[in-house]
């Protein structure tokens, strides 16, 4: 067996499980999840028609998907990210693009591409993240590097914290902007400021932008890591990569479809490793894919669905646990009156709503977590819900 699968953790939803077995909760109200960032919103209509049209299903059934995807799936994603991320050169689909079967999947499976697997290789990810990113780093023998995320810093990395001889040894980071838990957003000066330290260091950039989409100004999109490239004349994007989904976007997580693009000669080593790897997107999928790239419109409609939740529930929880309107993504990264799994375990017991605690989503570095006595509120069920489950929390908290 691999002995790096002994350095794996418990993924943070099986620790809650744990957490919260036998435990029959007090209260009568009905359960309201707020633990899973699992979109609830109805897909759009034109994604299930697509996906039911026997002719299609029949089609994407009946033949082996090419790893590349269709021509006009990569047309209509290169399209969608020039459009985004106002890229004066369109990407180029025949090079610049890629379709994975989610961010999820794309995210392990780069890391497994990247990183060499030398002694002393090191992976540099944000403080709290994204799971995957630290297992795909140990499962490649690379070692972590927790970049704290503090609240003080407005859940900010800092770059010029890391040391110079981290900086050396980086093989890889992971950003995540919007993040997952803490909703801040990277800032076009901060992605110029990466970029340099990977030009000097001669690291990767593989940026998570699958909350891309959801944002709190309309009129403010979140940048990127292409258009921070383009700004400064990148057109290659050289050293960057970006992640792009489906399931936050157009709300149709099960259907597990994304994208990556950026530097061609990466994308092409990891179009390598994917004809290995045997995780193609099957041709019903691509279609219907391609139809959500080419609509803006059900995007909007969503991102009002979440701003009208944030408006709501926020005055609530802002005086119960001090919690602000994210600028991006659909979490409330909260700070508990008690210990983080304490809360979350009482929580359930009393009110019968489930949310995460923050140490799971959090490494200890030199004795200090930034989840710790933190939990994660995922704003995803339908807005009654989600104004009663605060209402609960907010008795809660005031009976602690």
């Amino acid at each position: 067996m691999n002995p790096a699968l002994e350095r794996l953790k418990p993924y943070p939803f099986e620790r809650l499980n744990a957490l919260k077995a036998g435990i029959a909760p007090r209260s009568n109200a009905p359960h309201v999840a707020l633990s899973i960032g699992e979109p609830k919103h109805d897909p759009p209509p034109f994604i299930v028609d697509a996906l039911a049209d026997p002719r299609r299903l029949i089609a994407g059934l009946g033949a082996y998907p090419a790893t590349r995807g269709s021509d006009a799936l990569r047309a209509a994603m290169a399209a969608w990210a020039t459009r985004r991320f106002e890229l004066e050169r369109p990407l180029d689909p025949a090079t610049q693009v890629l379709p994975v079967s989610g961010t999820r999947e794309a995210l392990f499976s780069f890391g497994q591409t990247v990183l060499s697997g030398r002694t002393g290789s090191i992976c540099v990810m944000p403080n709290p993240f994204y799971q995957i990113y630290e297992g795909a780093a140990l499962l490649r023998g690379a070692e972590p590097y927790f970049l704290a995320c503090p609240a003080a810093r407005g859940f900010q990395p800092d770059f010029e914290s890391v040391p110079a001889d981290v900086w050396r040894a980086c093989e890889l980071v992971y950003l995540c902007s919007p993040n997952n838990p803490c909703g801040s957003v990277l800032s076009t000066a901060q992605l110029w400021r990466l970029i340099a330290l990977a030009d000097e260091h001669d690291f990767v950039i593989a940026a998570d932008e699958c909350y891309s989409e959801i944002y709190r100004d309309e009129d403010a999109p979140p940048p990127g890591l292409l258009e921070a490239c383009a700004r400064i004349g990148r057109d290659d994007y050289r050293r960057c990569i970006v992640f792009h989904s489906l399931s936050k976007r157009s709300s149709v997580p099960g259907l597990r479809s994304g994208f990556v693009a950026g530097d061609a000669k990466i994308l092409e080593r990891f179009f390598l490793y994917r004809t290995y790897h045997g995780c193609a997107m099957p041709g019903h999928v691509q279609e219907a894919s391609r139809l959500a790239w080419q609509d803006e419109s059900h995007v909007i409609e969503n991102r009002a669905l979440y701003r009208a939740k944030f408006e709501a529930v926020t005055p609530i929880l802002a005086k119960a646990l001090g919690c602000s309107h994210p600028d991006g993504a659909f979490y409330y990264w909260a700070a508990t009156p008690i210990d983080d799994e304490a809360f979350a375990q009482t929580l359930f017991r009393e009110e019968n709503i489930t949310v995460l605690p923050g140490s799971y989503l959090a490494r200890e570095v030199d004795g200090a977590s930034p989840g710790k006595n933190r939990i994660r509120m995922a704003l995803v069920a339908p807005l009654a819900e989600c104004v009663d489950a605060a209402e609960r929390i907010a008795r809660f908290v005031a009976r602690l």
